[in-house]
């Protein structure tokens, strides 16, 4: 099939789609909306989810798999802001690991996040073994001991963790989460990273919605970001992929019961 078909009983020559299209690769033809320029479509797909009519496929952006949107805005505005302020970050969890269906159901959730122009492009590493997530913890920590050591000045955390874990066994690094979720991308990716803030973030939210908590394990992107070849050994990365995340999940241990303020709204208006 061509790039785009356009069923002619249906289309009304209405233009939306034209409208939409980000890299302009749709203009108006005799008998309808034509791919004029079909090497510059993204996929994205706003073609065929924007046209009142179901009159527009796209071979790259398929009609088949684009669900009906019934409603739209979903949620209300009450709903949706107090859902979006009761997002904590969690360190404290329950040792109770997460099934594997709903790890998958976060990770499904999060490939459909806005990418730079629909490249996508973030895959994952899930880590559930208790072994490696020790170990996980163990490296970070001998990093660190090795960057309070140099003579450029290390991050003012370093030594708390260190003396934490060292001196009481605690785990400052991924809080004894039962699980690890690393963001990927290629390592020619420009926008790897970018991606990744947008891809986790809608994992985090989207966990809450299943009793969920998580964290984003800075540290150990830290220790990740230097190359710390020790760490990156224990994750197997692929050939041509650097990670570009990570977040700690589980069950939270306790419950929070109030909406956490933050610093007043700082705006300016040109």
């Amino acid at each position: 099939m061509e790039l785009i078909e356009i069923n002619q009983e249906k289309c009304i020559k209405c233009g939306i789609c034209i409208d939409e299209c980000p890299t302009r690769v749709l203009v108006m033809g005799a008998d309808g909306p034509v791919a004029g320029q079909p090497q510059n479509c993204n996929e994205c797909g706003h073609c065929v989810a924007i046209c009142p009519r179901e009159a527009i496929d796209n071979q790259k952006a398929p009609f088949v798999n684009q669900p009906t949107l019934k409603e739209f805005p979903v949620l209300n505005e009450k709903t949706a802001q107090q859902f979006l302020r009761s997002r904590r970050s969690i360190r404290c969890y329950k040792n109770t690991a997460v099934p594997r269906d709903t790890l998958l159901k976060l990770v499904e959730i999060a490939r459909f996040a806005p990418t730079a122009s629909n490249r996508q492009g973030v895959s994952y590493l899930i880590i559930e073994d208790k072994e490696i997530l020790k170990k996980v913890t163990e490296t970070t920590i001998e990093w660190m001991e090795a960057e309070v050591l140099k003579d450029a000045p290390s991050h003012w955390s370093f030594p708390i963790h260190i003396r934490a874990y060292r001196k009481n066994g605690l785990d400052n690094i991924l809080h004894d989460a039962p699980h690890l979720i690393l963001a990927m991308a290629s390592n020619d990716l420009s926008n790897g990273r970018e991606n990744t803030i947008f891809s986790l973030a809608y994992l985090e939210l989207f966990a809450t919605s299943l009793g969920l908590g998580s964290c984003w394990a800075g540290l150990i992107e830290m220790c990740v970001f230097a190359k710390y070849g020790p760490l990156l050994e224990l994750f197997k990365i692929p050939n041509g992929k650097v990670i570009t995340g990570a977040v700690m999940l589980g069950y939270p241990k306790y419950k929070f019961k109030r909406l956490v303020d933050r610093n007043p709204l700082d705006v300016t208006w040109l």
